[in-house]
């Protein structure tokens, strides 16, 4: 437990430095701040915020009222919000491209460096520890009586299918510029991804993405997760 908290709150720190970074570059270097590095830090929260909003509100109503379907209700809605939302942490990643340097700013490139890194690092930190929390409340909900329900295979395989998902959210982001909000005009992101995997070449090149983002994630979940939560025994 001490490990865990521990990570969370690594994962704060890490966020405050990306934004304190990302809100000095401006007074430090006389330029103006890139404020949709702001949002993006915004939203590569959110999946985390919607997991402990969904876990609370799961409790009070089981306490107040245990019917079953409200309890499936509240899980259902608030899975797929944060599902939808998830890909927005680990966008962060797609910032390391410095994009954002505009010629005849002084800002240090050792500074944007350690900026695009911490920002990148943040929104992956931001990815797990929200997986974590699902996969936690899932886990002891479906296995109350395990000793160690962390430690099972379906940790590890819901950590493969989201870490694939969120690949595959990532590639519809950048290159489709989808948001998480799209999703209520289906209609017109059905009909866009049809017209873009229907051009040569882009169905590769989506796997690609995906896969080679996927590994990436499950190498830091192995890396920061699993020994925070024993999964290495």
């Amino acid at each position: 437990m001490a490990e865990i908290v521990l990570v969370v709150v690594g994962a704060a720190l890490l966020n405050v430095y990306a934004a304190a970074l990302v809100l000095l570059r401006g007074p430090l270097f006389h330029t103006r701040v890139y404020r949709p590095m702001v949002l993006n830090i915004g939203l590569s929260l959110a999946p985390a915020l919607i997991a402990v909003a969904t876990i609370v509100v799961l409790l009070v109503v089981a306490t107040m009222s245990p019917q079953p379907w409200l309890v499936w209700l509240v899980a259902i809605l608030g899975g797929i919000a944060w599902l939808l939302a998830l890909p927005n942490s680990a966008y962060l990643i797609t910032e390391l491209n410095l994009s954002h340097r505009r010629e005849g700013e002084s800002v240090p490139l050792w500074y944007d460096i350690v900026l695009v890194l911490s920002l990148a690092m943040s929104g992956v930190i931001n990815s797990l520890v929200s997986v974590v929390l699902v996969q936690a409340a899932v886990v002891l909900i479906a296995l109350p009586n395990d000793d160690s329900p962390l430690e099972g295979p379906l940790v590890w395989v819901s950590a493969a299918v989201l870490m694939t998902l969120t690949g595959f959210g990532i590639y519809l982001g950048r290159h489709l510029r989808f948001n998480s909000w799209d999703v209520v005009r289906p209609h017109r992101m059905v009909a866009k991804t049809a017209r873009h995997f229907s051009q040569p070449g882009t169905v590769g090149t989506a796997a690609g993405f995906t896969l080679v983002h996927a590994i990436f994630l499950m190498c830091m979940y192995l890396v920061v997760v699993a020994p925070a939560i024993g999964l290495l025994g």
